[in-house]
């Protein structure tokens, strides 16, 4: 009863749940701060309890959930960069092109850059699947930050999902959380983000006592095995370098994963109410396939949706009618893809 008078109870009956909102960064899956609490906040509201720990020289990956005028200008406030999908309702009026096929847009008071790219993917069978993507980043300068590197980049979002599963699936396996109380569940909340955030460190302190070695190529389940196996076994000291540390390491160093394949699959989402996965019916897979040819196509404005030429005088500035105005857009069907990608910034974290 304590539980449901903090949490409420879900719409469709069973447990109580509770709503985790992580800020992670992309290149370990390592957690920079976490907040949890009732869904009725929603994501919006938990995501801006994390823009105190961005900084400057961060690139902020967003879900397209997030993509809310004040959000966005809260975000960029501390001096992150951001980069996301847009929804398909949203509407950018085009003020400026750009020498890479995007264009200078506003979002509220917020100039942006809007990129429309559409991704083609060959799978081994020879099948192909294709989608469009529709970006919005603050990263105005076209020739600093080409836009296909930029929609290269969007895919390191992903690494975000992994973190969950590992939390959900590889850590938890499918248990609830036991605690009557709200006390009890943060403190069992807080254990299961230390633990996670432990074995995170110690995987990429392995990774770079090799260099060269992506951290993606640890496995985060021989690191979870190692670290109960030194729980259980009274002969290793986990309190000391060699025994914790050491001991995770070597394992994780030894089981190494082969470097990641390009794949694509379709997204299926837990049902609430059932015990089955709901497919998206997006045009993609319903398995997992290797991809063999990944193609990038940058969309080009048709002429008569280009503004007008530039004229003698200065140029009256953008209305809120302007803004609102409705604009062309591309469909969005996100894919999922893979391979090397080049950060134009120091470091990309993903909501």
């Amino acid at each position: 009863m304590r539980n449901r008078a903090w949490l409420g109870s879900p719409s469709h009956g069973g447990y109580p749940q509770l709503e985790l909102m992580t800020l992670v960064e992309t290149g370990t899956r390592a957690l920079i701060g976490a907040v949890f609490g009732p869904t009725s906040e929603g994501e919006s509201g938990y995501a801006r309890r994390l823009l105190h720990l961005l900084t400057p020289d961060m690139l902020v990956l967003r879900d397209k959930s997030f993509d809310g005028n004040a959000f966005l200008a809260q975000v960029s406030a501390t001096g992150a960069q951001v980069l996301g999908r847009l929804r398909s309702n949203r509407r950018t009026p085009i003020l400026a092109t750009l020498t890479d096929c995007s264009y200078v847009s506003m979002i509220g008071s917020l100039q942006i850059r809007i990129i429309e790219a559409r991704v083609t993917v060959t799978c081994t069978d020879g099948t192909t699947f294709a989608g469009t993507y529709r970006l919005a980043t603050t990263l105005t300068n076209a020739r600093r930050y080409p836009a296909a590197a930029l929609v290269d980049l969007y895919h390191q979002r992903w690494e975000h999902e992994s973190a969950y599963y590992a939390l959900r699936h590889t850590i938890m396996q499918g248990r609830i959380l036991h605690s009557g109380d709200p006390a009890g569940l943060q403190q069992e909340m807080w254990s299961v983000l230390t633990l996670y955030q432990l074995l995170r460190t110690v995987m990429v302190d392995a990774a770079e006592s090799q260099p060269g070695t992506d951290p993606d190529r640890c496995g985060f389940s021989i690191a979870l095995h190692a670290a109960r196996n030194l729980v259980i076994r009274p002969g290793d000291n986990p309190g000391t370098a060699t025994g914790l540390v050491g001991s995770i390491g070597r394992r994780v160093l030894a089981g190494l994963l082969p470097p990641r394949r390009p794949r694509v699959s379709t997204r299926k989402v837990k049902s609430p109410i059932s015990r089955y996965h709901e497919r998206l019916d997006d045009g993609r897979p319903d398995r997992s396939r290797a991809i063999t040819d990944l193609d990038i196509t940058l969309l080009t404005l048709p002429p008569h949706y280009l503004p007008p030429p530039a004229t003698k005088g200065p140029s009256p500035r953008p209305t809120a009618a302007d803004n609102n105005r409705s604009w062309p857009s591309t469909t969005k069907t996100p894919t999922a893809l893979g391979g090397p990608v080049t950060s134009p910034v120091t470091s990309a974290m993903s909501l």
